[in-house]
């Protein structure tokens, strides 16, 4: 510890003001270590453990091979523990990045991991690991348990002593090499925390359990969890404020033990481990719970450039001025770390699907932004694309001729052949849940599948109802088809009222010819096209009732499904970056786009197509009735550095944020970025490692994105193609 070289570190910002420095100069150095790869690098040595010298393995029963995986990564896996680390524990075994349980048996991993969910941390902190295992051991006293309930619950067991002896593995080490942090990391997370170091050790250490069992979980409503302790602490004199704020840091900087040098790879992005963090909002009696925790985070975030938490705030009716302001100084630094959830709306969206109020109170997300109930929810979605829907089945470019009479008679078939979609994706995923379907959804049961129990255990019905997560034993289980590309139908449609039906420059049967040929030779009518009409995100009133047409059919289609079985099928909106991987399926669009543009993402308008600035989008966003989106409907805004510079840059992005509450936003994604950084970045990549930037959902270093990644990235801050 004494041999380590501290050096001074500046953090790159999009807000020509710079970053504040408040934290120590040992924990920003930290941070740049851990985001140039020091410990993601180290990781991937040692990637997973071999379970081929385990005695009897292949014949043991699935919740055996579970048990025993589980043991050996907790007492095997290496141990870390940094100079400068305020909390302990960590998830050493790099495969955990695959989404798989880092075990191999004869070259193959045994089981995968589970991610797209948020656990339960308020059980270990207030009631520690302990009353858990109690729990177990009660359930597992009761009679007329199945053989599987059984085997369940005494996996449970098992895990819980791994996670034991993974604990003492650390206690030992600190002892030897930390004894300043032992004394606040040696009860907790197996008895209640007792103070705020506790606290944030306690959620920390569960985390990085699940995490090292290669789950990725949300973490959810941290500032609540921390802010009593916080607030005690600081009313005592046990804690100041800039103490707290370090070890916050400190958990923040551990999350980032995933980042890799720049040999890694380049793919989708390396922060994308769904370990969303929510902060502010209500509690169940309709109290705001914004709190000094809550402004701690926020701080630590706009200091250091650490994206590998994305954050999202609850906005309400009750929140308070300063947290409008402390968002808009985090969001001007870029990046593109902190996102906008509109409780309200948000709160009738889930009441009127069937959440009771007091639940719906307590929601997070799935780790990215879907909304769901932490704790109670095993989630998962289905995304597809509706312009190949219109493209290919309504309008069926290249291949038999469609006759419509009008433009009505195109959107009701396309609404029709939606629908058909919905249907198809609704019945797969109750096929793929559940064993037999009846009308009762309490005598369906869920197919069995493989052991879950590291997540189990923080699931809070699974112990009591002893079913593992992918089983039933969640009280939720939610699979929403989630539609991709409807603002490039709206402008589809659009176009095609206008050029084939108002202003009859073409017949229907030459646009679709035209399309066909990929606008080969219309050069001109392509540019007319594209540019002659105000598309969504301009606030017009026609394409956008459109666009809110499509939302609340495609809504109703789901909700045939609904709540009516055991498996909740509500609707969403979502592409997670997905217009890549669709581009080349795609024809020609009768706005003006060829076959391999890139197109909209999530809620958003389609890239070059938004005109008007970053209200009228929202203008056009918010025209939809977004309470029929259960699980979310994502906006993303881009904002430019240099309208939102000094104090009115701060007033602006305050205006935007309760703009978006008052037209009834849902969820809204705002990212400050200079296109001629990221083009910068581009070519030279060892001068940007830690330029973070808003993917879809996660965040990501710029770099770590492959050239397509990139160049939605570019396209979307640019509003259109750029040559890169």
């Amino acid at each position: 510890m004494g041999n380590t070289e501290v050096k001074d570190v500046t953090f790159r910002s999009a807000y020509s003001g710079g970053r504040p420095v408040r934290l120590s100069k040992e924990t920003r150095f930290f941070c740049y270590e851990s985001l140039n790869g020091a410990y993601g690098d180290n990781a991937m040595t040692t990637p997973f453990v071999e379970m081929d010298g385990t005695e009897g393995f292949e014949e043991m029963s699935d919740y055996e091979k579970y048990d025993a995986t589980i043991r050996k990564i907790c007492e095997t896996a290496p141990l870390r523990v940094t100079p400068f680390e305020k909390v302990s524990g960590a998830a050493t075994l790099g495969s955990a990045v695959f989404a798989m349980i880092p075990a191999k048996f004869k070259g193959e991993f045994i089981y995968p991991s589970i991610n797209h969910l948020t656990t339960d941390f308020f059980t270990p902190v207030f009631k520690g690991v302990d009353y858990l295992k109690a729990r177990v051991d009660e359930k597992r006293k009761c009679e007329g348990l199945s053989e599987r309930q059984i085997s369940l619950l005494k996996s449970m067991k098992n895990t819980i002593s791994s996670m034991e002896l993974l604990h003492a593995r650390y206690v030992e080490l600190l002892e030897k090499e930390r004894p300043d942090i032992l004394e606040y990391a040696k009860d907790v997370p197996f008895k209640p925390a007792q103070n705020f170091k506790e606290a944030v050790q306690s959620v920390w250490f569960t985390f990085a359990f699940q995490r090292l069992t290669g789950n990725w979980p949300g973490i959810g409503r941290i500032d609540r969890i921390l802010g009593s302790f916080l607030e005690k602490d600081l009313k005592e004199g046990k804690i100041t404020l800039d103490e707290a704020r370090e070890f916050i840091a400190s958990l923040f900087i551990k999350g980032c033990e995933w980042v890799r040098g720049l040999d890694a790879g380049r793919g989708s992005g390396d922060a994308q481990h769904y370990q969303n963090i929510i902060l502010g909002g209500t509690d169940e009696n309709g109290n705001d719970i914004t709190n000094e925790a809550t402004y701690l985070i926020l701080e630590v975030v706009e200091e250091l450039p650490i994206g590998d938490f994305p954050i999202t705030v609850r906005f309400n009716k009750k929140s308070p001025e300063k947290l409008y302001k402390k968002v808009a100084e985090v969001i001007r630094q870029g990046g593109g770390v902190v996102a906008v959830y509109n409780e309200e709306t948000i709160l009738q969206a889930l009441t009127r699907f069937g959440y009771s109020g007091a639940e719906a109170s307590d929601f997070a997300n799935d780790g990215c932004w879907e909304v769901q109930i932490p704790g109670c929810t095993r989630f998962s979605y289905c995304p597809f694309d509706s312009l190949q829907i219109l493209l290919n089945d309504t309008l069926k470019i290249g291949g038999e001729k469609p006759e419509f009479e009008s433009f009505e008679d195109i959107k009701k078939q396309f609404l029709k052949d939606l629908e058909r979609n919905v249907d198809a994706i609704a019945n797969d995923l109750l096929r793929g849940s559940i064993e037999e379907l009846k009308d009762d959804p309490s005598e369906e049961k869920f197919r069995k599948l493989f052991p879950t129990t590291v997540i189990d255990l923080f699931e809070n019905d699974c112990i009591d109802k002893s079913m593992g997560y992918l089983e039933g034993g969640t009280r939720y289980s939610v699979l929403p088809p989630h539609i991709g590309g409807a603002a490039d139908v709206a402008n589809s449609l659009y176009a095609i009222k206008k050029l084939c039906f108002d202003d009859k420059i073409m017949t229907l049967e030459k646009l679709l010819e035209i399309l066909a040929n990929n606008w080969e030779g219309e050069e001109y009518l392509r540019q007319y096209a594209s540019s002659r009409y105000k598309y969504y995100g301009n606030d017009n009133p026609e394409v956008d009732s459109i666009y809110a047409e499509i939302l609340d059919n495609f809504s109703d289609f789901c909700e045939k499904y609904g709540t009516k079985h055991a498996l909740w099928i509500p609707s969403g909106v979502s592409t997670f970056g997905r217009q890549i991987e669709w581009k080349d399926r795609r024809a020609a669009t009768p706005f003006g786009t060829r076959r391999g543009d890139i197109l909209a993402g999530n809620a958003s308008p389609t890239p070059g197509t938004d005109l008007e600035g970053a209200t009228a989008v929202i203008k056009s966003y918010c025209a939809a009735d977004l309470t029929k989106q259960v699980t979310g409907a994502a906006l993303d805004v881009r904002l430019f550095p240099q309208t939102v510079s000094g104090s009115d840059g701060v007033e602006a992005i305050s205006a935007l944020i309760k703009g978006f509450q008052a037209l009834g936003g849902y969820f809204m994604q705002l990212d400050v970025a200079d296109v001629n950084v990221l083009l910068e970045a581009r070519k030279n990549p060892k001068e940007y490692k830690s330029l973070s930037v808003r993917v879809s959902g996660w965040n990501a270093r710029f770099v770590s994105l492959d050239d397509n990644w990139q160049r939605m990235i570019i396209e979307r801050e640019a509003g259109g193609p750029v040559s890169c």
